[in-house]
C-alpha cells in the first residue's frame, strides 16, 4: 500500500509537495513532449540516427515524469509515494539521457569535418569519456533518488539529497568540460578550417550554436536542481512549482524541440551521401582517364 503525506507537516517531517501540483501545467507538457517525442522517433527511423535513441528515451522520461505530476495533482492533499517517485526520478534522470546523445553529436561533427587533429580530445575517446561521466551521474542520481523515495527518517532524506547533489555535480563538471571542448574546437576549426569545411555546402556552424544552446540550457537546469536540493525541502525553490516549470520543464522542452528543427541526422546523413557520390564520380573519372587511349597510341 502506498504511504501518504499530508501537506501540513509536523516539524522535521518530510512532505512530498508544499503546494497542490497543477494538472493543467502537467497536461500541457505531456502534450508538448509527446508531440516532440513522436517526431523524434520518426526522424530517428527516417534518418537512421540510431545514436539518438538515448535522446528519444530521455524524451520518454520527460513524458512519464509529467504523467506522474498529473497523477499527483489528482491526489491532493494525500499524495502517494508511487506518483511522487515516478515524477521525481524520471524528471531528475531524463536530461542525462539527452546529454548522452549531445556528446555523440559532437564526435560525429568532428569526424564529418575531418578535423580530428583539431579536437582537444581524440574523437574516439571524446564520446566515451563524456558518456561515461553521464552514466556515472545517472547512476548516482538514480541511487540518491531511490534512497529519497524510500526515506523513513530525516537522516535518510538528507542522505538521498546529498547523493543526488553529488550526481548533479558530476553532470555539471562534465558538462562544463564539454562546453570548453566545443568552444576550443570551434575556435580552432574557424582559425584553421579543413578542406571539408570549404567544400561542404551544409550549415555545420549552425549546429555548433545548437550544441552551445542545448548545453547551456541543460547546465542551467542542472544548477537549478543543485540549488533546489541544497536549499532543502523547506527552501524557496520547492515552495512553488513555478520554478520547476520555468527552469526544468520549459528549458528541456526547448532542447528537445531544437533538435526536432535542427536534427543532426539531417546534415550527417546528407553529407555522408555527398561523400559517397563524390567518391563514385571520382572513380568514374579515373576509370575514363585510364581507359582513354593516349595520343601516341593513336
Amino acid at each position: 500500500m502506498s504511504s501518504t503525506h499530508l501537506p501540513r507537516e509536523e516539524p522535521g517531517e518530510f512532505v512530498f509537495y508544499h503546494y497542490d501540483p497543477s494538472l493543467a501545467a502537467a497536461v500541457i507538457f505531456i502534450v508538448l513532449f509527446s508531440i516532440s517525442t513522436l517526431l523524434h522517433l520518426w526522424q530517428i527511423i527516417k534518418l537512421r540516427a540510431w545514436y539518438f535513441i538515448a535522446f528519444f528515451i530521455g524524451c520518454i522520461f520527460e513524458i512519464v515524469g509529467y504523467i506522474g505530476r498529473a497523477l499527483s495533482s489528482t491526489e491532493s492533499p494525500n499524495w502517494t509515494t508511487r506518483s511522487f517517485t515516478i515524477q521525481s526520478l524520471t524528471l531528475l534522470l531524463g536530461p542525462s539521457l539527452l546529454a548522452a546523445s549531445i556528446y555523440m553529436v559532437l564526435g560525429r561533427l568532428i569526424r564529418l569535418l575531418e578535423a580530428e587533429h583539431l579536437s582537444p580530445i581524440k574523437p574516439k575517446w571524446l564520446t566515451k569519456l563524456f558518456v561515461l561521466g553521464d552514466v556515472l551521474s545517472f547512476l548516482t542520481q538514480g541511487g540518491g533518488g531511490a534512497i529519497l523515495a524510500r526515506a523513513k527518517s530525516m537522516s535518510d532524506l538528507k542522505l538521498g539529497e546529498n547523493i543526488i547533489i553529488a550526481g548533479l555535480a558530476i553532470q555539471i563538471v562534465f558538462f562544463g568540460v564539454f562546453i570548453f571542448v566545443i568552444c576550443l574546437f570551434h575556435y580552432r576549426i574557424i582559425a584553421s578550417p579543413t578542406n571539408r569545411c570549404h567544400s561542404s555546402n551544409i550549415p555545420w556552424q549552425r549546429f555548433f550554436w545548437i550544441l552551445y544552446a542545448a548545453s547551456v540550457l541543460i547546465m542551467i537546469r542542472s544548477v537549478f536542481r543543485v540549488a533546489e536540493y541544497v536549499m532543502g525541502s523547506d527552501g524557496a525553490l520547492l515552495a512553488s512549482e513555478v520554478y520547476l516549470y520555468v527552469f526544468d520543464a520549459a528549458l528541456m522542452f526547448i532542447v528537445v524541440a531544437m533538435f526536432n528543427v535542427f536534427h543532426p541526422g539531417k546534415i550527417i546523413q546528407r553529407e555522408d551521401k555527398s561523400v559517397l557520390h563524390s567518391e563514385d564520380n571520382t572513380s568514374v573519372d579515373l576509370y575514363s582517364l585510364n581507359a582513354r587511349p593516349s595520343a601516341s597510341q593513336a
